[in-house]
Parts: C-alpha cells; structure tokens; sequence
C-alpha cells in the first residue's frame, strides 16, 4: 500500500509546486507593477524641470456708471479713483519639449470671484489655448469693496444707462482670457525666488466683551471689552520672478488683510494695491506685473480697532493717508525681503500643481433663526410698502433673509446638504500655495501654515464666491460674519477644509528627504 502510494503522492507534490509557482509568479508579477506605478506616482511628484515663466497685466475697469459691490446697499459709480487690473503669471516646468506641469494665477481688483465668472474665463481660454488644461486656472479676488458688482441678483440695479453685472462678466472674461493668452504664449525660461518679511497691516476686527458676545467693529473704548477674538497674521509671503536678462519681470504678494480700507467710497478704488502697484513699478520698471494675494483674513481687515490717534499723528508727519501708509509699510516688506533673497533664484525646481474638489458640511439652519428670519423678512416688507425708496437699502437684506428660509425648508428634503468647492495647492520649490473659495477666519490659516511640512506657506482666499468661514468661537460670539446669514459652512466644514489642505501639501513632501 505504501509503495503504491507514492506516485499518487509525487503527482500531488509536483501540482502543489506548479500551482505555488503560478501563484508566486501572479504575486510578483502584481508587487512589480505596483512598485512601478508607485515610482512613476512618485517621480510625477518629485520631478523637477526647467521653469518657464509668462506674465501680462489688463485693465478690468468698468464702463461708468457702474454700482458698486461690497456693501449692503446700493452704490452708483460716476467716476473711477484709480484703475482696477487683474495680473497674470503663467509658471510651467518642462524637461526638453515636454511639459511637466503647469499652473495660471490671476490676481483681480474684484470684491469675490462668482463660479459663472471663473466657468467664463476658462470656457474663453480654452477656446484660444485648447492645449492648456484651464482647470489649472486660478482666480483670486482683493476683495476691494469699490469694484463693480459681480454677483448677480443682489443689488436692485437700475437698468438705465448703468452697465449691468452680466454686461460686465462679458467684458471680463474676454480681458482676462486675452492677458491669459498673452501670458502663455509669451512664456519664456526664468528664475524664481521666495522671500517672508513682516508688516503691520491686519486688524482683527471682532470685539469681545464681558458677557462673551462679539461684534464686527465693536467698540473698544468700553468697560466690557476684554479683547479681539482672533489671531492677526502680518507676515508677508512673497514671490520674485526674473526673465533671463536677469529683469524682475513680476513679484506675487501674499497679505492677510482684505483690500478694504475705502470700502466706504462711492467711486471705483483698488484700494491699496494701486498705491503698491505704482510704488514697485517706480523702482523695478512699469511693466512689474505685481500680483495680489489675501491670505486668510475673514476676520481681519485695515481699519483700526484701537490706537487711532497715535497712528495718525505718524501719517500726519510723514504727510501719507491711510491707503499710503499701508501701501509704504508692504513695499517696505517687499524690498526687505526682495534684498535678502535676490541671489538665490532658481530655475529648476518641483512644480506640482494639485486640483481637487471637495464636499464641506454646510452650516444647518436652525428652527430660531429660521423664525427670525421670516420675521426680518415681514419687517422689511411692511418698510418697503412705506417707503419704496428704501429698496437701495433693504433689497440685500431682504434676498439674504430669503435664502435662509430657503435654506431651512430645504434641509427638511435633505438634512445633511454639502457644498462643493474647488482647492489648488501648488508647490513651486521649496514653499507651497493653497487656496479657498472663502473669506476665511485667521485661525484657520495659521492652522495650515503651523501644520505645514513647506518652507513657506501661501495661502490665497477668494478663489470663489467668498462666504465667511468662520471658527467655533467665532460663532458662539455671534456678530455679522458669524451669523448664520454670512455662512454657508461652519467650523466643521472649516476644520475638514483644514485638514485635508495639510493632507495634500505634506503628501508632496513625502519623496523629500
């Protein structure tokens, strides 16, 4: 029996090792491509290339009369105190005549950036430059608050002889596509540096008092005020570029503070970016193309909470108003850093460009305010049927109010709604650049850029429409940009928005040793 057994036993053997072989072989074959299209995800990654940089600057002013966007009322535009531009560097690395990656910037003298306006530029671009992945595109606004409205529907417009929000979108997009074609097609080898200095520009603008309650501009000359709520963030982040004459052809500025200091104003202002503008294009040559960057400052702005008087006897004494003041303080960080750094330039370096979008839990709308809301909305009726001049007025007030019962009503179809948003995070060398649709409360950038595994940590808000996104805090101390009628994502959304902007920006740090 027993020797009758092992042919049987050597068959089962030699199977058991042809099927262990197979398998061993699926195995290894399945490990080998693994490890391949992990090396090319990492080289993707970590490849440097060489820089080529295009830039190009266009006049987006409106034709007046205009109204003006920023404010909860209506504001006609006659004349224009300065221009308003949007600037455009194009970076794009490539080995030989491939390209590796690329990325637009567009830095726009504008309140906000509406998702029709950004969808109308790309839809121009790609019409003109089809080879160019205009998801790579990048919209930034100052958020001056004396720049035409962009937003449709939110002001009562009148539609005689004053150009309307649509005519405009039209008129933008086509100037921007054309600065954007300019900047591409003009794009050339260059160097590029960075650079971080400070200034004194950012004003937390929330005052707490006694009983734990905030407010947006509160007093502060007051028995019960016991502080500001929030950080102020006054570094300033800059980029240089050169062409390769050694030309300093275009410098990017990243501020945490709003373009708002005239947002009061009843003419067209880009506030104080042109004072800027006009100041780095004097020392380095007027074709700079000088581009503007808000860090996070959703609570931040350049008016004063406190010091008032101090500060304008200095600016008496050196005979500037505020707009100069500000102005002179950021150029002063820009030459500061600008003479450190203007030696070390690179021109070969790891640009990766990441695109993504995300879905935040919105805010819920409470049964309270939602009440309150329909209550507000009552009051302003029974006003307008009063006096219907007070439309100029009350018709913002009264499309917000809307939107919140809307909101409420609809949560009943769906009590867990998200929003959608779009996120860049872009490394050039050693610092990286992440941006965000919102007005972003200061914590949250400080939060990025402490978690952050880059050098230098640019963050760019307002790439969209620009709701506040405020902090837990924030909204526990109610007041205007914390109310449910400023958002519509709340702290939770802000912490995931957080959270997986660091996840992408340390993921291309990870072949870093």
């Amino acid at each position: 029996m027993l020797k009758n057994n092992i042919p049987a036993r050597k068959e089962i053997n030699e199977t058991l090792y042809i099927w262990l072989l197979k398998n061993s072989i699926h195995r290894l074959k399945k490990i080998i491509l693994l490890l391949f299209f992990t090396t090319l995800s990492i080289t993707a990654n970590s490849q440097t290339g060489e820089l080529n940089i295009g830039t190009a600057t266009t006049d987006i002013t409106p034709a007046l009369p205009v109204a003006l966007d920023g404010q909860m009322h209506l504001r006609i535009a006659q004349t224009a105190d300065t221009p308003l531009m949007a600037s455009v560097i194009v970076l794009e690395s490539h080995q030989g005549n491939r390209s590796i990656e690329s990325v637009v910037f567009v830095s726009c003298e504008l309140v906000t950036i509406p998702l029709e306006l950004l969808a109308e530029v790309r839809k121009e671009v790609h019409q003109r430059l089809p080879e160019l992945d205009v998801n790579k595109i990048i919209m930034n606004a100052i958020h001056t608050h004396t720049g035409p409205v962009v937003r449709v529907g939110l002001y009562p417009i009148p539609e005689k002889n004053i150009t309307q929000v649509k005519t405009y979108h039209v008129f933008f997009a086509r100037r921007v596509a054309d600065a954007i074609v300019q900047a591409w097609n003009s794009r050339s080898p260059g160097s590029i540096t960075w650079g971080l200095s400070q200034a004194k520009v950012a004003n937390n603008r929330r005052a707490v008092y006694a009983d734990n309650s905030a407010k947006m501009y509160g007093k502060t000359n007051l028995a019960n005020f016991r502080g500001l709520e929030g950080y102020e963030d006054q570094n300033i982040n800059t980029l240089f570029f050169w062409n390769q004459a050694e030309d300093l052809i275009a410098v990017s500025i990243n501020v945490a503070c709003p373009a708002q200091e005239v947002e009061g104003r009843s003419n067209i202002n880009a506030d104080y970016w042109f004072p800027i503008r006009e100041a780095l294009r004097k020392r380095f040559g007027s074709k700079l193309c000088v581009l503007g960057f808000i860090g996070a400052a959703g609570d931040q702005s350049p008016h004063l909470m406190y010091g008032n008087a101090g500060e304008e006897r200095m600016r008496n004494l050196r005979n500037l108003d505020r707009l100069d003041e500000i102005a002179r303080r950021i150029v002063n960080a820009v030459e500061d850093a600008y003479e450190v750094v203007k030696k070390d330039r690179h021109n070969d370096i790891k640009l990766v460009h990441k695109v993504e979008k995300i879905s935040l839990p919105m805010r819920l709308v409470l049964e309270t305010e939602y009440e309150q809301s329909k209550i507000e909305k009552a009051k302003i009726k029974i006003q307008l049927a009063a006096d219907p001049k007070a439309i100029d007025f009350l018709f913002r007030k009264s499309i917000i109010e809307e939107e919140i019962i809307r909101r409420y009503e609809h949560q009943k179809i769906n009590p867990r709604p998200f929003y959608d948003t779009e996120i860049h995070v872009i490394r050039i060398g050693d610092v990286v650049i992440c941006t965000n649709s919102f007005e972003l409360f200061t914590d949250y950038g400080i939060a990025i850029q402490a978690r952050s595994r880059a050098l230098q940590t640019f963050i760019v808000e307002l790439t969209g429409p620009g709701t506040y996104l405020p902090t837990e805090r924030a909204v526990k101390g109610g007041s205007y940009s914390a109310i449910i009628q400023s958002n519509l994502v709340g702290p939770e959304g802000g912490q995931i928005l957080v959270d997986r902007t660091v996840q992408i920006i340390n993921e291309l740090w990870q072949t870093d040793h």
